[in-house]
């Protein structure tokens, strides 16, 4: 009885790493043409600091932002009434100042993200980028949410409000909110810009790392080394 008591453990472990082997394909290169786990690691990594450093460099260009209407940052939801009010007095170089003043504050920022980016890439596990390579399309998007969000706004608000003074969006919104709050009976407009171009210039970061990740995905063409191309072809024969 004993004996078969001690048994049971090992016979758990036996199981345990059998059912690992069976499900996680990656964990050996048994077979021509199927990764191994340092190449996975690699070839992820490769693509993913490819993928973000594409996206800051591009965003903190000149128009990253405010050249791309699916982020550029316009007026704040709370402020968009005082922005058509203020227009129809008459205000829309103002308003127009203010707006290029918001996205030049952005683009100004963008460029601190590629450092945080490859730190959390640097720290993956092995874990990590398994679920990445095998997971939905925007895996590697939702892993840097989850990783960076903290360290971007910490890094991103200073630059930002610097940014903002630099360029003059704090005196053209302060300006803004100062025309828009002389209305009689009007709900007072906040003058304090700083938080919401912050947040809007991370979801714009993110917005064009979730592009790169679908493109080196689904685009072929996109996989730029043999690395990338044995790696993410080995991925794509498991979605199907």
């Amino acid at each position: 009885m004993k004996t078969s008591l001690l048994l049971i453990p090992s016979l758990v472990i036996f199981i345990t790493l059998s059912s690992f082997s069976a499900v996680d394909p990656v964990s050996k290169a048994a077979q021509p043409g199927i990764p191994s786990s340092l190449e996975i690691g690699n070839g992820l990594k490769e693509a993913l600091q490819k993928g973000t450093s594409k996206s800051s460099d591009q965003l903190s260009a000149v128009n990253g932002f405010f050249g791309n209407a699916a982020i550029k940052i316009l007026f704040p939801p709370q402020a968009q009434k005082a922005e058509k009010t203020l227009r129809d007095l008459g205000f829309n170089k103002l308003c127009d100042d203010v707006i290029l003043s918001l996205n030049r504050a952005a683009e100004d920022a963008a460029k601190q993200a590629k450092p945080i980016f490859i730190d959390a890439i640097r720290h993956m596990t092995l874990q990590d980028v398994t679920n990445i390579l095998l997971g939905p399309k925007d895996a590697a998007t939702q892993y840097f949410k989850r990783t960076t969000s903290p360290q971007l706004i910490v890094a991103f608000k200073p630059v930002i409000q610097a940014s903002l003074n630099k360029v003059g969006a704090t005196k053209y919104y302060g300006d803004a909110a100062n025309e828009y709050n002389k209305v009689p009976f009007v709900r007072k407009m906040n003058p304090d810009i700083s938080d919401y171009v912050t947040q809007k210039a991370i979801d714009g970061l993110f917005y064009e790392i979730a592009i790169e990740e679908l493109n080196i995905r689904k685009n072929i063409s996109a996989r730029t080394s043999p690395l990338l191309q044995k790696v993410f072809a080995f991925a794509d024969s498991q979605q199907h």
